[in-house]
């Protein structure tokens, strides 16, 4: 039962920003509660206010150049006061950080020191806050590993960050956050770099935390399954406003507002696809209303690409004269086809091997054997203006746009330079061309004379597939080219690549972390784990029928947007993948399959042959 005084109480807080541009108000007078053993999840996308009201909480807001101009944070010390933060001077608020107070941070390697070890960070705030000596905050922080679940918390107290996995070290940050037992813990899109199944184990840890501790969480997220999955209640923001609060039911149930209809139909939930034959749009609000998904239908499809085999890997240096001491088997007997017009999504965690397995395609990295066959070329026997005239037909969507873009080239002559590189069309020709391609992705052609820092992300991407557009191409690889977008971008990035492939009749690599996504895109599904494809079939025969382990596991670890459908009530804790580096004498097995139906082939375990 939780206590009905609030633990906290924001109040009409405003915070503004001083630019050249003039004062920008990043929070405007947003209000609300939350209450001990309560998790609150504000959700919004980027530059919605959400990650500056909670560092407002903390005070940190203006070491980033914001200001308090109005409102108050009244806090419960929990000593019988209530004190406004607002107010606080700085020594009062250092003492309240990492004390009363404990923030989990989005990427685990910047949060943490990479010069200290775990224990040293550890028992920092316990020395500070506690009046620990160091023999005693060791002790605790120790106990502090161990209920976060560590494995080997003895070793890991002497390891530096950069040796932990990405799970470990978001352990490590929320061991620190709890170190001190805080009343009030702040999620700052805790998971999001994380891949699924560590995601799944970071929240339910988050969860027990809250549970056994009583203590509130402020979970900060644009995930709606996230929030689904953490809420007990939901705080809706979009440019600063609050818009909607309720129950997280409610909110799933029966939103009120437009905007959070929106952000919820926008979100692809894993098995909504079921029993349907083709891959289908999203539902997108327009006028008030959201609209129907329609499928998308391919007229004839006949094989584009083959790849047979394929072997990539990378050596490992090491000694006084930089010999190869050991290979990383990226990619290890891999093979699959795409038939025109169609979309196979390579799905996997980091490390896996997918995006190394698209970039080997197009030779971006070369690999060490097999064949890749591109309507009838064999793209690995090419030579280099062999390999130039073929690249013609198959362009990529990088993950991060602004990366892939020239910052300092318009975006007309960043489309233009693919048709000019190949010699295409005359000027005239190429004005009309990019015109079209614009119109295309949706983009108003008055955008031609910008630069990409002037565009937003979703803009951005929708630039770097124009560019891949203006060769006409046969085949996109397209590498988490939606994980870095907010829902609803999200949504609209991939309904205008479906809608490409169905009008174009473009043949699609699709490749993601994302279960959710890929079921929603794909015709044909390949599960990679350890370089190797475990498990290849139809979307429906992988996705409604999934007979390997780690398939089935990825499937596990997926957020529900459902509240009623809560996986976090447990702990999860999965098996670490192995290490990819072998000795340089290591000899790969082949990948054996066995076909559980036609076209549905799951890889044969060569220890017990299942």
């Amino acid at each position: 039962m939780l206590d009905e005084s609030p633990l906290v109480s924001i109040e009409k807080l405003r915070v503004e920003f001083e630019t050249n541009d003039g004062v920008v108000v990043g929070v405007k007078d947003v209000s609300f509660d939350i209450k001990p053993g309560e998790c609150v999840c504000v959700v919004g996308e980027s530059g919605s206010g959400k990650s500056v009201s909670s560092l407002s909480l903390m005070r940190l807001g203006e070491f980033g150049g914001g200001t308090i101009t109005n409102g108050k944070l009244m806090f419960d010390t929990g000593d019988g006061k209530v004190v406004d933060l607002v107010r606080q001077s700085t020594p009062v608020m250092r003492d309240i950080r990492g004390n009363q107070i404990g923030m989990i941070f989005q990427e685990p390697m910047t949060a943490l020191n990479p010069v200290f070890t775990v224990g040293d960070q550890l028992a920092e705030g316990l020395i500070e806050h506690r009046g620990l000596d160091k023999k005693a905050a060791r002790a605790r922080a120790l106990e502090i590993l161990k209920q976060v679940r560590i494995p080997e918390p003895e070793r890991r107290m002497d390891q530096y960050p950069h040796e932990l996995s990405g799970g470990m070290r978001q352990r490590v940050v929320i061991a620190i956050a709890m170190a001190c037992e805080p009343r009030l813990l702040i999620c700052d899109e805790p998971t999001t770099a994380l891949d699924v199944t560590i995601q799944a184990e970071i929240l339910a840890l988050i969860d027990r935390l809250k549970r056994e501790k009583q203590i509130a969480v402020l979970f900060i997220t644009h995930d709606m399954a996230v929030v689904a999955q953490m809420a007990d209640r939901v705080v809706v923001m979009y440019r600063g406003d609050k818009v909607e609060e309720g129950p997280v039911e409610q909110i799933f149930e029966a939103p009120r507002e437009d905007y959070t209809r929106m952000l919820l139909a926008a979100v692809p939930r894993l098995g909504e696809m079921s029993g349907k034959p083709a891959p289908e749009r999203l539902r997108l609000m327009r006028d008030g209303t959201v609209g129907k998904p329609e499928p998308i239908i391919v007229a004839d499809p006949k094989p584009l690409l083959t790849v047979e085999n394929l072997v990539t890997r990378f050596a490992v240096k090491g000694g006084i004269m930089r010999r190869t001491v050991a290979n990383v088997h990226a990619v290890e007997d891999v093979s699959f086809t795409i038939n025109g017009g169609e979309t196979l999504s390579l799905v996997g965690e980091s490390g896996c091997g997918k995006s190394t397995c698209g970039r080997s395609i197009l030779r971006l990295v070369e690999p060490q054997s097999g064949h890749v066959n591109l309507g009838g070329t064999d793209v690995l026997a090419l030579s280099q203006r062999g390999l130039r005239r073929a690249r013609r037909d198959m362009q990529m969507i990088f993950q991060d746009p602004f990366a892939s873009l020239d910052p300092h080239m318009k975006l007309y002559d960043q489309v233009a330079e693919p048709m000019l590189n190949y010699g295409i069309g005359n000027r005239s020709e190429r004005q009309d061309r990019i015109a079209a391609l614009f119109d295309r992705v949706e983009l108003p052609r008055s955008f031609m004379r910008r630069y990409p820092h002037e565009m937003s992300g979703g803009q951005r991407q929708r630039i770097a597939i124009a560019r891949a557009l203006a060769l006409n191409p046969k085949l996109i690889i397209a590498d988490e080219a939606v994980s870095a977008l907010d829902v609803s971008v999200q949504a609209q990035v991939l309904n205008l690549l479906m809608e490409l492939q169905q009008d174009m009749g473009i043949s699609m690599l699709f490749i993601s972390h994302d279960m959710a996504v890929v079921e929603r895109v794909s015709h044909h599904v390949g599960v990679m784990y350890l370089g190797r494809i475990v498990e290849l079939g139809t979307r429906a025969q992988v996705f409604e029928n999934p007979q390997h382990s780690y398939t089935r596991q990825l499937m596990l670890a997926v957020p529900v947007a459902d509240p009623r459908q809560k996986k976090i009530s447990e702990d999860l804790e999965f098996r670490p993948i192995p290490s990819p580096i072998h000795p340089v004498d290591y000899l790969a097995s082949p990948s054996v399959y066995r076909e559980v139906a036609p076209g549905h082939r799951v890889l044969v375990d060569p220890v017990t042959h299942s």
